[in-house]
């Protein structure tokens, strides 16, 4: 098939380059020249906007967005829908909150366009290994998007799992399980380093990926990370979020489910960003007034 693609960064550009290979014609538009470049020397057919990109396809046409959530999907979408005709679909390929998909969805919907959004997982290492897709949107828009979704994903690595919003739904939860996961690691590896023996914790994870319970890719990742630096004394220890996990925190908030590990995880990244936590100094101030206990001066 022939589709446009928004949006070449590290997973874009990889997902084009991977698409490209499975036979697909890609015309491909990122704010960037260079990725354009980079996407033309790959066999794709470079657009030098929005408007290009529909124009240089045919109709039916679909259009894959893969761009940061929020506003930069609305103005997307704002730009394409007047030059879309009936029939055509867009994909949201991001990690969009779905809630924003439900609305888009309706939205597009009522000018005859389709709407699917595909929450998206492999990261860097996708070009290779495939992409997991968990596909929101009506069985005849995804029909349509079908064989990009088929040589994106490994084999069993696509799933239609739901109307529009359910593959946005899907990939927060799954991106919250992410946080909790590499939260275990991460306190489990601390212990481990301020152990009263002089343990090698490269030596650790690599052990811990033949037939222990605790084995997955995250870990598999983690022994590339110790290899490369094995005290990670080049990183500094200030984590972000994208969104999901205060998504799904909410979500399950609304709906009464007991979240804690994302919770703590969660909140362990808020914490990770202070270099001097206020909270830290109330409990040390207070320590001092009611115990007498010595505080540390700035």
């Amino acid at each position: 098939m022939k589709l446009g693609f928004v949006g070449l960064g590290r997973m874009g550009g990889n997902m084009v380059h991977r698409l490209l290979r499975g036979g697909h014609g890609v015309v491909a538009y990122a704010r960037g020249s260079d990725s354009v470049r980079e996407a033309v020397s790959h066999g794709a057919v470079g657009a030098s906007s929005l408007e290009d990109i529909v124009a240089k396809l045919d109709p039916p046409r679909v259009v894959w967005l893969m761009i940061p959530a929020g506003k930069p999907v609305d103005d997307s979408i704002a730009a394409l829908k007047p030059r879309l005709s009936r029939g055509d679909v867009i994909v949201d390929g991001g990690n969009s909150r779905f809630t924003e998909s439900v609305r888009r969805a309706a939205d597009l919907s009522a000018s005859g366009i389709g709407f699917v959004d595909s929450g998206t997982s492999g990261g860097v290492w996708g070009l290779d290994n495939g992409y997991c897709l968990m596909v929101g949107g009506t069985p005849e828009h995804v029909r349509a998007v079908e064989p990009a979704l088929k040589t994106l994903a490994p084999p069993d690595g696509y799933a239609h799992v739901g109307a529009a919003g359910a593959g946005h739904y899907v990939k927060m939860v799954h991106n919250a399980i992410e946080y909790s996961m590499m939260q275990g690691y991460a306190e489990g590896f601390e212990l481990l380093a301020k152990s009263d023996y002089n343990l090698q914790l490269d030596q650790i994870s690599k052990l811990w990926t033949h037939a222990s319970v605790v084995r997955s890719w995250l870990l598999d990742l983690l022994v590339l990370a110790f290899e490369k630096d094995p005290g990670l004394k080049a990183i500094r220890g200030y984590v972000e979020d994208s969104g999901e996990g205060r998504w799904t925190l909410q979500d399950a908030i609304d709906k009464a489910v007991p979240m804690p590990g994302l919770a703590g995880a969660l909140f362990a990244r808020f914490a990770s960003r202070q270099p001097d936590s206020f909270a830290a100094k109330v409990n040390a101030a207070l320590r001092n007034e009611f115990g007498g206990h010595a505080v540390k001066a700035q």
